[in-house]
């Protein structure tokens, strides 16, 4: 059931939403059940299979938690966090450790192929995050609901934000429908999906049609011209931030739409003057857990500065492995900890760099690495390189106009998030969010109806 999905948007959603309000007013102690359930019906949707993972890794996580609250056995969390991370490598990374072994002479070991469910990662973050905190002595016990309620808020258990129990459990004792200003939390929220939805449908998807037949080609061997290399490269650019950021706006729309505040995940990030800059701009709920929960307990910036530089480089190569289990993904990872370490030895030297500089040099690096975020495999993402340094024919034509339109819409901002909360309340703005949310629904009946990118990690 996508967002930008028809069954979604005019049956389960409207359908939640009036489930949703009737009970908060009429029977306010079965709000959470009722939202844990929509939750759960939304998951199952994709494929009921893996309804019984999700219940189970909520429900022996809570009993961990209530076990090491009775008993504070030290060892009980990290055992916990450990198999938490063994259930997704299962999924996720059993496949491609096994092609990496069966490279060994005398190896040879079996792929199992299981499906990967969706949001796996994301769930199993959610889960670490408590724990951890747990652990720490930051968070405090909660009931079953509640705990299943944060890990499974269907705006968010697919693709993110990654949200701290911090930052939501004390939101689910609110009464939304008796807040003063809940019409217009409803209605912001509504504004937030609109938005979000035409990102992803008129921005991000036409530039599918640039990008993946190139990639296609790449894979299958074939040359990439110079026009072409620079048509996807920058293409991919721009389809993955409006694909992503638009999620998150639907995401952060929906759960106004039920009364729940989500974190920010995008702070126009091509505006970025710096590769650290980047990453507190850029799905900034994972690189805030990146550097609480990998680069902190690595030692961080405590421990002198090659400690620091490891560090760096290890979170970000693992942060790239996360995303997918392929070599791209980890070259990904380590050339952007290899980028921040760079960062960090030229903050050291005092060496100043002016923003427009910054600014370039941070585009031109995040351009070049996306190649690899997004080609199938290294020869794949070679041959793109090779269009870019213009060693290929020239190909076809550069279509330039949707990616001007995507360029101007990215960089010059603001963030959706800050433009619809500046917006005053007036009948203008919703009727043309109206027709904005009409054409959206015209667009989806007439062409394909693209996944999410995020879906797949």
């Amino acid at each position: 059931m996508l967002f930008n999905s028809y069954v979604f948007l005019l049956a389960f959603l409207p359908a939640a939403l009036v489930l949703h309000w009737t009970v908060a007013r009429a029977a306010p102690a079965w709000r959470l059940p009722l939202l844990v359930g929509l939750s759960f019906v939304f998951y199952g949707w994709w494929d009921v299979r893996f309804v019984p993972l999700l219940a189970g890794s909520i429900l022996a996580n809570w009993l961990i938690a209530r076990a090491y609250g009775r008993s504070s056995t030290r060892w009980l969390i990290p055992a916990a966090i450990v198999g938490n991370l063994a259930l997704l490598g299962v999924f996720k990374y059993f496949d491609f450790f096994a092609d990496l072994a069966n490279l060994l002479p005398g190896v040879e070991v079996s792929r199992i192929g299981l499906a990967l469910p969706l949001g796996i990662s994301f769930f199993t973050f959610h889960h670490i995050m408590y724990l951890a905190d747990l652990r720490a002595g930051r968070a405090p016990a909660f009931g079953l609901i509640k705990y299943a309620l944060y890990i499974s808020f269907f705006p968010q258990v697919l693709a993110g934000p990654l949200v701290r129990w911090s930052e939501i459990m004390h939101q689910f004792d609110e009464r939304p429908d008796a807040r003063p200003d809940a019409a217009e939390r409803f209605g912001r929220g509504l504004v937030l999906l609109a938005v979000g939805l035409a990102k992803k449908v008129f921005l991000g998807d036409p530039l599918a049609a640039y990008v993946n037949p190139v990639f296609l080609a790449a894979a299958q061997g074939k040359p990439v011209g110079f026009a072409e290399a620079w048509q996807t490269t920058l293409g991919f650019t721009f389809q993955i931030y409006f694909d992503f950021s638009g999620y998150t706006d639907m995401a952060l729309g929906i759960a106004l739409m039920f009364g729940l505040v989500l974190p920010q995940n995008f702070d126009v990030p091509y505006r970025a003057t710096s590769l650290q800059d980047f990453w507190r701009r850029w799905h900034m709920t994972l690189s805030r857990f990146l550097r609480d929960y990998l680069y902190v307990p690595m030692g961080g910036n405590r421990h002198g500065l090659p400690r620091q530089l490891g560090a760096l480089f290890a979170t970000m190569a693992l942060g790239g492995l996360w995303h997918g289990a392929g070599l791209t993904f980890l070259a990904w990872g380590a050339l952007h900890g290899a980028g921040l370490g760079a960062g960090v030895l030229t903050r050291r030297a005092r060496w100043s760099i002016p923003a427009p500089m910054g600014w370039a040099l941070t585009s031109v690096f995040v351009v070049l690495t996306w190649v690899l975020f997004r080609a199938p495999s290294f020869d794949a993402a070679l041959a793109v390189y090779k269009g870019l340094l213009g060693f290929s024919p020239g190909g076809t034509g550069f279509k330039w106009r949707t990616i001007a339109l995507a360029a101007l819409v990215a960089t010059i901002g603001p963030t959706a998030w800050n433009a619809v909360h500046r917006l005053p309340p007036r009948r203008s703005l919703a009727i043309a969010v109206a027709v904005l949310f009409v054409l959206v629904l015209l667009k989806i009946g007439d062409d394909a109806n693209y996944e999410f990118i995020y879906f797949q990690f």
